[in-house]
């Protein structure tokens, strides 16, 4: 039973490492058993730069999450973005053998599969191929095609690929601490499943994860993933346009982003001021609110006027009735949610990835930071759910298989037996001939 089963998702993030152990409680709700966090340093903009150093983080992070849930990991679900992420549309076609049979999953799957052949540009790899709309023989806007019947089978398909560099440094990363890598999952695609709703997803909604290097943009219609993207800026560039604008240190800047930090500088104090202790034999450094806030306001406008920009790439601006979906670390400045609606005039909500899960003592992990961490074991447990439905299948297809097998056995024998013993009655009928 799945309640038995244990996944863990390992986030390799710009800022953190977060690894998350859960399994599915009797309710099918996430149970968080254990976290591990690590300060990322070896990552920038997603992409690993030192393999030494996130080797060390992803184990400092393992060994504390084995000790907080009493499990011994092995295997991990890890994430994957980054500036190097690309998506684009391709279309595919089968020609089936015959219009009698109806369309299975096994068509299905062979026209997805036939997408992963695709040639792409050299050092760039396919990690995800997601199904649009399917066309039977020349019928189009079909959304499930299975139990149809028809000869050509099409589909429009979103494909994800990544540099085969940064998925090769991941993989280098997770077996030098020991690990195997079960599935690996584009980092928004993981989000939308802990901080999305079916309902938004059908509505129409665009997921904005605002990480420490990157923001990762999802954008479903129709509940189906319509357009990816990804933002070079996050976190991370706020705090060092702090840092140069406040002149102060880059762990003072982080602080005071987090701690006094908001998007819309009309809504800060002007009259409110916060000290900095200066360095040795220096005065402290008097800090003004409202001077933050329009440091942070213009580089936040810069990352929505970017996410707004690729909403109308997309082609679904004005139909998506979902809104703005803001999760990340990035999300918890204040009047973030404002800002987002006064630039796009979309709705907007933060994401909290909640809604799947159970009783946890880690009430952490309801914070839109860990989103992504919580989103790759949801990943996990939707990976082995899609394989145990393969599994049975293939089982039934075997017992249909063998009961075909065994009627034609039978039907074989009937007819054996009939024509032994009509062979029996000529011979007997000849034999009587014989004595006249």
């Amino acid at each position: 039973m799945q309640k038995d089963k244990i996944v863990v998702g390992l986030d390799i993030g710009t800022t953190k490492i977060c690894v998350i152990v859960g399994r599915k409680n009797e309710y099918g709700k996430l149970e968080i058993l254990g976290m591990g966090k690590a300060v990322s340093e070896g990552v920038i903009r997603g992409m690993v730069t030192n393999i030494n150093t996130t080797v060390n983080a992803i184990t400092k992070a393992i060994k504390e999450a084995e000790e907080a849930s009493g499990i011994d990991i092995k295997v991990v679900n890890v994430g994957i973005a980054g500036q190097h992420i690309k998506s684009s549309m391709h279309h595919g076609s089968i020609t089936r053998q015959t219009t009698d049979d109806e369309i299975t999953v096994e068509d299905i799957n062979r026209i997805t599969n036939d997408m992963y052949k695709t040639v792409m540009p050299f050092g760039c790899e396919i990690i995800h191929v997601m199904p649009q709309d399917y066309v039977v023989d020349y019928e189009e806007g079909i959304k499930d095609p299975v139990g149809m019947t028809g000869i050509r089978l099409e589909a429009d398909f979103h494909v994800i690929t990544a540099q085969t560099n940064a998925i090769s440094n991941i993989n280098k990363c997770v077996l030098r601490s020991g690990l195997e890598i079960d599935n690996l999952i584009l980092e928004p695609l993981a989000s939308s499943l802990a901080v999305l709703s079916d309902e938004e997803k059908e509505a129409g909604v665009v997921l904005v994860d605002i990480g420490g290097g990157t923001t990762d943009i999802a954008i479903f219609h129709d509940s189906i993933i319509r357009h990816t993207a990804v933002i070079p800026f996050g976190g991370n560039i706020i705090t060092s346009d702090i840092k140069s604008g406040c002149n102060v240190m880059q762990n003072q800047a982080e602080l005071l982003k987090i701690k006094f930090g908001r998007a819309m500088a009309e809504e800060a104090n002007g009259n409110e001021i916060v000290s900095i202790p200066g360095l040795r034999n220096r005065p402290p450094r008097e800090i003004s609110i409202k001077n933050l806030s329009h440091i942070i306001q213009a580089r936040m406008e810069e990352i929505i006027e970017l996410v707004h920009s690729e909403i109308i790439c997309s082609g679904y601006e004005g139909k998506l009735a979902g809104g703005i979906v803001i999760t990340g670390g990035g999300s918890q400045l204040q009047n973030v949610k404002q800002l987002f609606e006064y630039m796009t005039g979309m709705d907007a909500r933060i994401g909290y990835p909640n809604e799947h899960l159970g009783k946890s003592k880690i009430e952490a992990v309801k914070s839109p930071m860990y989103a992504t961490s919580v989103g790759l074991v949801l990943a996990g447990f939707r990976a082995i759910d899609d394989r145990e439905n393969r599994y049975m299948e293939m089982d039934s297809t075997g017992k249909h298989v063998n009961q075909q097998k065994k009627k034609e056995d039978n039907s074989t024998q009937f007819l054996k037996r009939i024509i032994d013993r009509t062979k029996g009655l000529l011979i007997d009928d000849l034999d009587d001939k014989g004595d006249y």
